[in-house]
C-alpha cells in the first residue's frame, strides 16, 4: 500500500504540463507582437505629423510663388522698396514727425 501511495505521488499530470506549456507559448507570442505593434503605431503617428508639415510647406510655397509673380511685374519692385522706406539716388528723403495717426 505504501508503494501505491508513492507511485501516485510521483505521477506527472501531463495534461496540466501541456496546458501550461501552451499558455507559455501564447504569452511568448503576444510578447513578440507587442513591440512591432507599438512601432507601427508610432510610425503612423509620425507619418500623420509629417503629412501636416508637408501640407503647410506646400501652402507656404504657393504663397511664395504668388509673391514672386507679383514682384516680377513692372514697377512692383519700386513699390516694395518705397514701402520699406527706400529712395532713389537722385531723391531726398524727408521725415515728418508729430502727425496724428492715420486711422
Amino acid at each position: 500500500m505504501e508503494a501505491n501511495i508513492q507511485a501516485m505521488a510521483v505521477r506527472v499530470r501531463w495534461d496540466r504540463v501541456g496546458r501550461f506549456a501552451l499558455l507559455l507559448v501564447g504569452v511568448l507570442l503576444v510578447c513578440l507582437y507587442v513591440n512591432p505593434l507599438r512601432t507601427t503605431i508610432a510610425t503612423m503617428q509620425e507619418a500623420k505629423t509629417k503629412r501636416g508639415e508637408v501640407a503647410e510647406l506646400q501652402r507656404e510655397q504657393a504663397s511664395l510663388v504668388r509673391r514672386r509673380g507679383a514682384l516680377t511685374r513692372s514697377g512692383s519692385v519700386e513699390i516694395e522698396a518705397r514701402r520699406l522706406g527706400m529712395v532713389r539716388r537722385d531723391e531726398r528723403a524727408y521725415v515728418v514727425k508729430g502727425l496724428p495717426d492715420a486711422r
